[in-house]
């Protein structure tokens, strides 16, 4: 098996794989499970400081995009898209595919978003029933600050749905305080569980927005009123994957005993930023920087696939490369989650040492090194 240092899926904790192992009983019936369910929903929402309710649903963290997106879009919507990066993008396709009409506010991939140029562009352009923000673009390790952003856009009447899948729970989110209708999570990111699971936290705003619409959901699956009295009635609108959330259970309960996981998050960060760009590697990000993802060109001499399994077949570590508009141009680091320790992201950068003087890069230094030095 390979060490996988992904940006995600993650490195899963032995207690979470031994939860889900335990025996299943019947998440249809058993309501001492829809009690499991809500006692996980709510520990979500605490370490997230909300009383928002969370919802668990059974999909990898595009359902909860795509189930904010079509519970929210009506057919003619103007929804305002915030394009800076992969996924940024990719929402318009949601919004389009619910009949939705997307205005994009596209700007440089490269860069974090500029809350002033967002403040003078939408006050002369605030017609929109919610705008669509990620706050940590994965493809590029972009971070948007939501804490800004988020309550500009309420300022004008705008509801939010903000992508947090490879941001929560590596970098600070306060729902409440931040003014977040939905926010998106994923299980195999941060959170340490496999892939599978997605949770959205929905505001009451939100909840109304759906409630009154002219026009149904066009979707059963992705359809977040469906939940709405799952509790009161004790019955879910499919069967909840049981094993999953056992699992998902122990994951949170891991990161709640982890009170230096933003700490830890962010210096390991800071450390593998200073141990590429000190041995001459290039950043593919100008600003923006998040905690859970870093991203570096590829340089000049080789190419993406050669670095990927260099690192794979000599030292046993799985990178990712990136897609779309990124596809073989940057090599992504994923130190999220369990995977984010001295000693995994250490292993990183000796197998890229190695690797790229085996491929002939020349570096000004060893990136091990320089990592090593600066997490002291």
């Amino acid at each position: 098996m390979f060490k996988i240092m992904t940006p995600g899926p993650t490195q899963v904790a032995e207690n979470v794989r031994l939860a889900r192992s335990l025996e299943c009983t019947n998440p249809d019936l058993d309501e001492s499970f829809v009690e499991f369910y809500k006692e996980t929903c709510e520990k979500i929402s605490f370490l997230l400081h909300t009383s928002n309710e969370t919802l668990i649903l059974s999909g990898e963290g595009i359902l909860g995009l795509e189930a904010a997106i079509a519970s929210m879009t009506e057919p003619g919507d103007k929804v305002l898209v915030l394009d800076n990066g992969i996924y940024g993008k990719g929402f318009a396709d949601f919004v389009t595919m619910y009949g939705g009409q997307p205005e994009l506010y596209t700007r440089d991939y490269q860069e974090t978003l500029n809350v002033k140029e967002l403040e003078k562009f939408l006050s002369e352009h605030h017609d929109y029933k919610y705008a669509t923000v990620v706050h940590g673009d994965t493809p590029s390790g972009m971070l948007n600050d939501v804490s800004a952003i988020c309550p500009l856009l309420k300022k004008y009447g705008i509801l939010t749905v903000v992508d947090s899948v490879s941001a929560s729970f590596g970098e600070p989110m306060n729902i409440s305080d931040w003014q977040i209708d939905i926010m998106c999570g994923g299980s195999q990111k941060v959170i340490s569980a496999p892939p599978g699971l997605t949770f959205v936290v929905i505001s009451d705003d939100a909840k109304k927005a759906m409630t009154e619409r002219k026009t149904p959901i066009a979707s059963f699956y992705a359809n977040l009123t469906t939940f709405a009295h799952y509790y009161e009635e004790k019955w879910f609108p499919y069967t909840m994957p049981i094993s999953d959330i056992y699992g998902l259970r122990a994951a949170i309960d891991n990161i709640a005993a982890d009170p230096d996981i933003l700490t830890r998050h962010e210096k390991i960060a800071q450390a593998a930023r200073a141990a590429i760009t000190g041995a001459g590697l290039k950043l593919y990000l100008h600003s923006g920087y998040s905690s859970t993802v870093t991203v570096f060109e590829v340089p000049e001499g080789t190419t993406a696939a050669a670095i990927l399994e260099g690192v794979k077949k000599d030292y046993n570590i799985m990178l990712a490369g990136s897609f779309d508009v990124l596809a073989g141009k940057v090599i992504r680091i994923g130190h999220m989650g369990n995977n984010a320790t001295f000693y995994n992201v250490r292993e990183v950068f000796a197998a890229l040492d190695g690797t790229l003087r085996k491929l002939d890069v020349p570096l000004k230094a060893s990136m091990e090194e320089i990592f090593c030095e600066n997490m002291k």
